[in-house]
């Protein structure tokens, strides 16, 4: 049978004592992969480059295991077995096996393989009780024990529902083991320890914090999404809502069916079966993929990047911990979705960093949280933030820089952080911030036009209407100053629309994508012109005049 190689998946027939001008070339080759797969590569032993299944016999499978275990210790990484099966070749009576094996960097200063998972789904859907059990290793006893550290704030304590955005870190060593579990283990230890690390954005469930949730999808810029449902209340209250927000800002998704210990095996069927039906739809086009054992997780993971369509979906419970294995595997596992080409693109740009948090500090002052979107920012670097409500951005100096709450001298392209600004004025900030590059120049904007399509609106949507935008870590109201070509759109039309912010000016970048709501209104766009101040007061101008005129 023929098999199309995977990205991040590198097929080799066998590795028997080779000699030590091929060894050195294949340890050379790995080197180079782990770098494109940024600390990560997956070898199939016993298959042929096109794809053929061949399979080795068992002492030729153990001496190629041995090779490829000496091939990573010369370039400083551990092997996993991931998983063997049998194959049959040629009708050969010998029992011949292919084999996936996970090579992975031992972490060195910091540089550890670092995604970042949003946790979408509706209230009580068990969320936080989930991450609290996956990053402490102890289940929860059915009242909400395991959640009780991931909360910020004594009503979400009191009430048991997520208000804020929290973040929760899970951290796999370089031979795949979680590295969390060991006693008084801190978060700078895990950072120590870990060759990849999973950060998880932890999202409210309750409609009424639904703005803090998109901020989180839109600011955070999550890899991966991971949508919480409660086997005994199926799909309901956000989980259709939460679902289209992943697929309108093209976030790949993967679902967790949790409580499934409350639950008959019939209801938990019945609500993976209405799962797979809401994914089947046009809107979705999703091909679920229930996964039943580590053969499937390991799948899973390896296809989920490969496919946009892909969708796992686990069953597993908090309480009694079935199944939470799998869900390990496949995060360990789980390949990022960038490689170290475009990374190092980026990081070859100038520094911009955006402002999603800020905090006051005792014996720090001002910090502020946020991801660095582009460039490099170092310790003692000199940086200007803006725009403030006059539109003008304003000097400042990085302190000390904390990644995942342990110190960090060098921050890089795509990773989060939270920086130390000393005695900087703290009303001088605000979310939707960027502190940027002086080189750079930034462009700011009161008035952008954007491509969008209206996903749904009860009414018509037309001149004069105002929205809710969210562009990245900007959310303003915006007022919809024209509609191109056309005087109202209706739910599932197009149209290039020229929004204006009422309060204050914003940076935005071309290209953006671009999420808009009110009410039930909600429509999805990306930014395709930015209109600089200067124009837009003659615009007004002119649009004064023209009304005198008339």
């Amino acid at each position: 049978a023929l098999r199309p190689p995977l990205h991040s998946l590198f097929l080799i027939l066998k590795l028997v004592n080779p000699t030590q001008y091929r060894f050195e070339h294949l340890a050379t080759q790995l080197k180079w992969r782990l770098q494109e797969g940024r600390g990560e590569a997956v070898y199939q032993i016993g298959v042929e480059d096109n794809g053929l299944l061949v399979g080795l016999t068992e002492a030729d499978m153990k001496a190629s295991l041995n090779t490829l275990k000496k091939m990573a210790e010369k370039v400083g990484a551990d092997i996993t077995l991931l998983r063997e099966r049998e194959v049959d070749y040629d009708s050969d009576r010998n029992t011949r096996k292919i084999a996936e094996v996970l090579v992975r960097k031992v972490p060195d200063d910091q540089q550890f393989l670092d995604l970042r998972v949003a946790v979408l789904g509706n209230v009580d859907s068990g969320k936080s009780t989930l991450l609290g059990v996956l990053t402490q290793g102890e289940l929860d006893n059915g009242r909400g024990r395991a959640r009780l550290n991931l909360f910020r704030h004594l009503h979400e304590i009191q009430t048991g529902r997520t208000s804020s955005i929290s973040f929760e870190i899970l951290g796999f060593n370089s031979k795949g083991e979680v590295v969390n579990y060991s006693e008084s283990r801190t978060a700078e230890e895990i950072c120590e320890s870990s060759s990849k690390m999973i950060t998880f954005i932890d999202l409210a469930g309750h409609h009424k914090y639904l703005k803090t949730t998109i901020f989180g999808l839109t600011s955070y810029c999550p890899d991966f999404a991971m949508l919480v449902v409660s086997a005994n209340t199926g799909i309901a209250g956000t989980t259709r809502e939460h679902l289209g927000l992943a697929m309108a800002l093209k976030v790949p998704i993967f679902i967790v069916v949790s409580k499934v210990d409350l639950c008959s095996r019939g209801t938990v069927e019945r609500t993976v079966r209405q799962l797979e039906r809401v994914l089947k739809q046009p809107g979705c086009n999703k091909v679920p993929m229930v996964v039943l054992n580590p053969d499937d997780a390991v799948t899973a993971a390896q296809q989920f990047t490969q496919s946009t369509c892909i969708t796992p979906i686990f069953t597993l419970s908090s309480v009694s911990g079935k199944s939470l294995d799998l869900l390990k595997v496949f995060l360990n596992i789980l390949p990022p979705l960038s490689n170290s080409k475009e990374q190092e693109e980026l990081m070859q740009q100038l520094t911009e960093f955006q402002v999603d948090e800020i905090y006051s500090v005792p014996d720090v002052g001002t910090v502020v949280g946020g991801t660095l979107y582009s460039g490099v920012c170092r310790e003692g670097e000199r940086l200007v933030v803006g725009p403030t409500d006059e539109g003008c951005f304003l000097r400042l100096k990085v302190g000390s820089i904390q990644r995942n709450r342990s110190a960090c001298r060098v921050l890089r392209a795509g990773q989060a952080a939270t920086l130390a600004l000393g005695n900087f004025e703290r009303s001088l900030l605000r979310k939707g911030m960027v502190m940027v590059s002086p080189k750079m120049n930034p462009t700011i904007c009161c008035q952008f036009e954007a491509a969008i399509v209206l996903l749904f609106h009860a009414k018509t949507f037309r001149r004069g209407s105002q929205v809710t935008i969210h562009v990245g870590n900007v959310r303003q109201t915006a007022t919809v100053e024209c509609l191109h070509g056309k005087d109202e759109l209706r739910t599932g039309e197009r149209a290039v629309v020229r929004f204006h912010f009422i309060k204050h000016p914003e940076y935005l970048r071309l290209g953006a994508k671009l999420l808009f709501r009110e009410g039930v209104t909600k429509g999805i766009g990306h930014v395709t012109c930015l209109l600089p101040p200067s124009q837009n007061h003659n615009q007004n101008q002119n649009h004064d005049q023209n009304l005198q005129d008339y």
